[in-house]
């Protein structure tokens, strides 16, 4: 039986996509069959970091609402085999999604796939509420800014109240913003009371990659694709000292 993580922050532009294309990517590089589920319905994008806007033919919705099955819709990414793309929709659907659809296709997911990394929209409305409903595990991606910290707090809040074990994961860290900040990533995790799972430094090869719809991994072996190789390790149980910034 698989995993599903979902990968949210509370607020948008934190690179929770980011994260979720760079973790998946060694996971199935690691051997692990894994299926990124893109939940930002109206503003997918993981179809464009990961290369695979022309082959996603149904979506994530398709799914829910019983128009095709799970093996249809997910497709394969062309140059990481074990790597398969559920998309969101362009359009918003008009009937409502359930949340007993979710948890129903999440345990179809995780009878076929070792993890499935869920791409949570931004804020904490229904969008949110779906995307957590059926998850096992979540991440929570923040800054070490204030504004960032606040909505990662109103995200936590909503994940505890369902029990859901959670991790923090600092993203596009660099020592300056720290310096000028006076601030660190031990004040950040003590404001959201959260285990860190990892830190992402500040790295514009990230954009890069996502522009030219190319895992980052396929790129680079230092930076962030360091990075999320050794968190990707820690979500199998290693031991991996933390990165320095």
């Amino acid at each position: 039986m698989g995993t599903a993580i979902v990968i949210t922050s509370g607020k948008g532009g934190t690179g929770k996509s980011s994260f979720t294309v760079g973790v998946a990517t060694c996971l199935a590089a690691m051997g692990k069959r894994v299926l990124c589920m893109d939940m930002d319905i109206g503003l997918r994008n993981l179809d464009l970091s990961l290369g695979m806007t022309d082959v996603a033919l149904m979506d994530v919705t398709d799914v829910l609402q019983g128009r095709c099955g799970l093996t249809r819709a997910a497709v394969p990414h062309p140059k990481l085999e074990s790597l398969y793309l559920l998309p969101a929709p362009v359009t918003r659907p008009k009937e409502p999604l359930t949340q007993a659809s979710m948890k129903k296709l999440l345990s179809e997911v995780k009878e076929q796939f070792d993890f499935c990394l869920i791409d949570c929209p931004a804020g904490i409305g229904s969008g949110f509420e779906l995307s957590i409903c059926g998850a096992d595990r979540a991440v929570v991606v923040a800054g070490t800014d204030p504004i960032s910290i606040r909505a990662a707090q109103a995200a936590v809040g909503k994940l505890r109240q369902r029990k859901i074990p959670i991790h923090l994961a600092m993203n596009r860290i660099t020592r300056q913003f720290l310096r000028r900040m006076n601030t660190n990533v031990d004040d950040a995790m003590d404001a959201l009371g959260l285990p860190l799972i990892g830190i992402i430094p500040e790295d514009p090869k990230v954009t890069l990659a996502a522009s030219q719809g190319t895992p980052i991994i396929l790129l680079e072996k230092k930076g962030a694709a360091r990075a999320y190789y050794n968190i990707s390790k820690r979500i199998l149980g290693e031991q991996v000292p933390p990165m320095r910034i």
